[in-house]
């Protein structure tokens, strides 16, 4: 049997649209988890107003916080000039107001627009450039970028293990790793391939069940997701793990079954 996932470094993470999100940060510690990874998008934004916010957070409470960098409407693979670069705007924006919290940043690569469907070669090398130049721009703030394996549609890049870390070597910048996401990785098969052969690049993991098919979000234990192997191989990370869930009551599920498996 293995043991339960024991690190330390377990955070919280929700985009469910509630009136103030920045709330959670008070009920977290006593569920058991020592930090919240903000989801920069929507309430969570940041900005002058959310940023006094997590100022308190940092001195009222001891979690440790992370960022997610906002991608809805957005794609570093874009074969739109304008839209790239406004793409890449937002995230460097993003990564300058997160960077007063933490020192890592996750992000989403592209995907192939209808026209990048017609030159798919050129939009993964935009998806490249774009990752060198947040990356580059992160670096002035001593910060990490966790690129993030993604779910089974087919127009997004970074599905497969292979795929990820050719993109990572491609990028060939040393604070670029990935942001291995297991519920993502089992939608398309690939959570044993991802566990062995992508261990070594991991900065950053998200955790999230489901039945294989779709990205659910279900807690931990709630889908087919083979938690024994996953928990056996991530216990060993020094890395922080966030716990994707719908609802809070969701992630202290989460919790407690990852902690007791």
């Amino acid at each position: 049997m293995n043991p339960g996932l024991n690190s330390r470094k377990i955070s919280f993470s929700s985009r469910a649209v509630v009136d103030n999100p920045f709330n959670w940060a008070y009920e977290l510690e006593e569920l058991g988890f020592t930090g919240w990874e903000i989801v920069c998008e929507g309430k969570q934004e940041l900005n002058e107003r959310n940023l006094a916010q997590i100022s308190t957070i940092l001195e009222t409470t001891n979690l440790e916080l992370t960022a997610h960098l906002p991608f809805s409407d957005l794609n570093l693979a874009s074969l739109n000039e304008p839209m790239w670069r406004e793409t890449l705007r937002q995230m460097k924006q993003n990564i300058k107001l997160a960077s007063s919290f933490t020192q890592i940043a996750a992000v989403h690569p592209g995907h192939l627009s209808p026209l990048g469907m017609q030159m798919p070669d050129l939009s993964w090398q935009k998806n490249i450039e774009g990752l060198q130049e947040l990356c580059d721009y992160a670096a002035e703030y001593d910060m990490t970028i966790g690129v993030e394996n993604m779910v089974n549609m087919d127009a997004i890049l970074g599905r497969h293990a292979e795929e990820i870390l050719g993109m990572i070597e491609s990028v060939d910048r040393e604070n670029l790793g990935l942001t291995l996401d297991v519920g993502h990785a089992n939608t398309n098969g690939m959570v044993k391939a991802f566990l062995d052969k992508c261990l070594d690049r991991v900065v950053h993991v998200h955790l999230h069940d489901n039945n294989g098919k779709r990205d659910e979000h279900l807690p931990a234990g709630g889908g087919t997701v083979d938690w024994g192997k996953v928990v056996g191989s991530i216990n060993g990370l020094d890395t922080r793990i966030v716990l994707e869930a719908r609802t809070i009551q969701e992630g202290a599920d989460s919790l407690m079954y990852l902690r007791n498996i």
